[in-house]
């Protein structure tokens, strides 16, 4: 019998697609199982092995839980919208829309061919206008409960090519900022953005953290992100004016130590407070800082800055410390304004050492340089004589009694700057009056859709292509001359909720998120069971997701807080020379090559045999071969006689293998799983033979991860009518796995003799005397004197004679 896997994988994709066999019931009387990847951007390249790891990984999950009874969601979508569609259009002239339905169509070409069982009504991409109306509606209703504000950010601009850039767009030359196209100068701009305030969140985003079954190290990435810090504001009165400022800190404690206080050069008082003498200095310092990278002003070692010639008054001493502005002082931490304590910061202290500003010590030690323990305080005033947590309490108090600081807690975590200055993205649905008076749309109006444009390229004013499109952007609304925003909405936006979007599409259209009926679903499928991806999007996609569900959890669209409740991170699949895969490195490995040469089921049996899920792989096409081996084993397998009853024979490996491939699909341990199959598979082999239950169990096993091929011996060997699909998943007998009976080896002077069975609780005597009574034992110690007799239990029997 003939394994013709090209024939038989296309025959059950088709009787999958056009049965639709893998469409979610909404059975309300069953337990539900979302299973969940994180959707693909349909790029030109088409998918990779790397994709198909995760892919098969959830694939395997949605089978074996359909099988043991859930009602299993398992959609895909697609992640269009994007910069990079947007510089594919740019550099080729082409509509983005339509190489992007394209490419779109070349992915579900590739994921069906790799056997994937995705309910297709729910598909949908982020580029929909049936999805992205809610997209829009979400933002409406954000800036309706004040999270979604218009405010003036920092933007990398580029005059050169008049756009905004992206951090990964820019490169660092000779310390400052150009553009990776063209290498033109890049400088910090202050432009009017829409800004979604996830600050507001960050309590509940940091403490719900312990409720969700996540890699702890993916949660401890996002706890860092968020970054919560307990300290105290301070005010500080500019000397000789009526001006004053914040600061932040940590270490409230150290106080009497501050020598100085720093700016960020983008701070709205530097100008204000700077003297004359120092004014020209001062701007020049600021425009240089323009032209760096955040990071690189956090990490060059060589600490730079200019004195303001204005002095601040320190709340507890009352001294005049002097105010300069250094650029490693960042306007979005904090206040961006620090108290510089350089005896105990170590960039305070590499700062007064590069100026030559005073050094106070206000807690001992015998270090040198900044020290930054606990420690007891001197030269500290009301604080003298106590370590740091009590010092640190006592000089909140008096803040707070005298009017001058108070406890507070701070964040590294930004408010998420959410304009983009392109073409290829959701458009905001509000327009501006000839007055400047903000207008949403009704809901009515939306969804509101991209004009068609010829020309995407960059308007040259910082804004948007779309302000090029004049017929689309001046419009009367409402009675009114108005201008649209020229603004469209970061790829993120559509990530951020696109797993709510799946639970609301059916074949028709998209169930309205305001209505009773999405709630009803929301509440029912929320959280994802299972969601499957790379660490990547940690701070980024997963931090945003879990923003927005607690949004429209606040908002009464859903009972749940959380939308994924458990995460796991597949590692990545390597090129054969064990590096990441790259067009560049040349060890791209197409899946549609191995399909094409080995079959869909060989791929992912290779790829979940490869080694544990979450570890990074090298490719090796000879393990390929390994694994169609197997598979042509298992079909040959079949030509065996196939009893009524169970083989006896094969009882205890069978209840041992449905233990172990159970256990290990719920750890997502797939490889040891198959090691077991094979195990089975061999014991069959020494057999000859197989029970139509084992051999239909076996086929149910295997199925999650080889769909195709034991789909067709389930139907032409088996003659079942009911595709494994639904068939009920296999239970062990913990009975059937009590071994009652092992095989003992018998040596003679070291060499293998005989063996024989016994039942594992029999006597020492009784082990002896079946040795004595193997035939070619007893033909081997004829004639011979026994000196000794050495047995190990259930193990082994040693003869020793002369």
């Amino acid at each position: 019998m003939h394994y013709n896997y090209k024939k038989i994988e296309k025959k059950w994709q088709t009787y999958w697609l056009e049965h639709k066999l893998f469409k979610t019931s909404n059975d309300r009387f069953k337990d539900k199982y979302y299973v969940l990847d994180m959707f693909p951007y349909p790029s030109a390249a088409g998918l990779h092995v790397g994709h198909i790891e995760g892919y098969t990984a959830t694939d395997i999950i949605s089978r074996y839980k359909r099988m043991q009874g859930y009602d299993v969601l398992h959609p895909m979508g697609w992640d269009a919208f994007g910069l990079p569609a947007e510089q594919y259009a740019l550099a080729t002239g082409k509509d983005p829309r339509e190489f992007t339905y394209q490419n779109i169509k070349n992915f579900k070409r590739q994921i069906i061919s790799a056997g994937k069982g995705i309910d297709w009504d729910r598909e949908f991409a982020t580029a929909d206008p049936v999805y992205f109306k809610w997209t829009q509606w979400i933002f409406k209703k954000m800036a309706e409960h004040g999270l979604a504000v218009l405010k003036d950010v920092e933007v990398n601009w580029c005059e050169g090519l008049g756009t905004v850039l992206a951090n990964d767009e820019i490169l660092v030359e000779n310390g400052m900022m150009v553009s990776e196209r063209g290498h033109y100068p890049v400088v910090k701009k202050a432009m009017r953005q829409w800004v979604l305030r996830i600050t507001e969140y960050a309590d509940r985003l940091l403490e719900n953290l312990d409720q969700l079954a996540w890699p702890e190290n993916l949660k401890e990435m996002q706890r860092n992100w968020i970054g919560k810090s307990m300290g105290a504001m301070i005010t500080f009165q500019v000397a000789d004016s009526d001006q004053s400022f914040d600061v932040f800190s940590t270490r409230p404690d150290t106080i009497y130590g501050a020598t100085y206080c720093v700016l960020a050069p983008e701070h709205p008082l530097v100008l204000r407070i700077t003297s004359d003498d120092e004014l020209a200095s001062v701007k020049d310092y600021i425009h240089m800082t323009k032209q760096k990278t955040d990071m690189d002003r956090q990490t060059d070692k060589t600490k730079t800055g200019v004195f303001t010639g204005s002095y601040a008054i320190n709340p507890l001493n009352h001294k005049k410390i002097p105010i300069w502005i250094a650029d490693y002082v960042l306007p979005h931490y904090g206040t961006g304004a620090v108290m510089a304590v350089p005896a105990h910061d170590d960039r305070d202290f590499e700062f007064a050492q590069t100026f030559g500003l005073d050094i106070i010590e206000i807690i001992k030690s015998d270090v040198e340089g900044a020290y930054i323990g606990d420690g007891i305080h001197y030269n500290s005033g009301i604080i003298d004589g106590l370590n740091n947590e009590d010092a640190k309490e006592k000089i909140i108090t008096y803040l707070t009694e005298t009017k001058q600081g108070y406890a507070h807690s701070n964040y590294r975590l930004r408010d998420w700057v959410f304009s983009r200055q392109r073409y290829w993205g959701e458009p905001f649905p509000v327009v501006f009056d000839e007055n400047g008076q903000l207008m949403l749309l009704d809901d009515e109006d939306l969804p509101l859709e991209l004009p068609r444009l010829k020309n995407i390229r960059p308007s040259g004013t910082g804004e948007s292509p779309l302000a090029n499109a004049h017929d689309w952007l001046y419009v009367n609304y409402k009675g009114k001359k108005v201008r649209r925003e020229t603004n469209t909405m970061p790829q993120l936006a559509g990530s951020s909720w696109y797993f709510i979007g799946y639970i609301l599409k059916n074949h028709l259209s998209m169930v309205p998120l305001d209505s009773e009926e999405a709630k009803a679903l929301l509440d029912r499928w929320l959280p994802v069971d299972l969601y499957i991806g790379g660490t990547e999007h940690a701070v980024g996609h997963l931090l945003y997701a879990r923003f927005w569900t607690m949004f429209l959890h606040d908002i009464g669209l859903t009972k749940h807080e959380e939308p994924f409740k458990k995460l796991f991170n597949q590692g990545m699949i390597l090129g054969d020379d064990h590096s990441k895969m790259s067009k560049s490195r040349g060890n791209v490995i197409n899946p549609d090559d191995v399909i094409e040469s080995y079959g869909a089921d060989t791929l992912r049996l290779y790829e979940m045999f490869m080694g544990p899920l979450d570890a990074d792989k090298p490719w090796n096409t000879d393990s390929l071969n390994g694994a169609k081996k197997f598979l042509d084993r298992v079909w040959r397998m079949f030509e065996f006689p196939i009893e009524k009853e169970d083989v006896k024979e094969l009882s205890l490996s069978y209840h041992q293998t449905i233990k172990k491939v159970t256990e290990d699909y719920d750890k997502l341990a797939f490889n040891t799983a198959i090691s077991q199959m094979m195990i089975f598979v061999n014991d069959v082999y020494k057999v000859g033979k197989i029970g139509m239950k084992q051999a239909w169990g076996l086929l149910k096993l295997l199925n999650p991860i080889c769909p195709h091929m034991t789909e067709e011996l389930n139907e032409v060997c088996l003659k079942h009518n009911e595709q494994l699909i639904y068939a009920e998943w296999p239970t062990y007998d913990e009975k059937k796995m009590i071994v009652d009976e092992v095989e003992i080896v018998v040596t003679v002077n070291g060499k293998l003799r005989g063996k024989f069975m016994t039942s594992i609780d029999a006597l020492e005597d009784e082990v002896k005397a079946q040795a004595f009574a193997v035939e070619n034992v007893a033909k081997h110690i004829d004639g011979l004197t026994i000196r000794k007799v050495i047995v190990i239990p259930n193990k082994i029997v040693n003869i020793v004679a002369n």
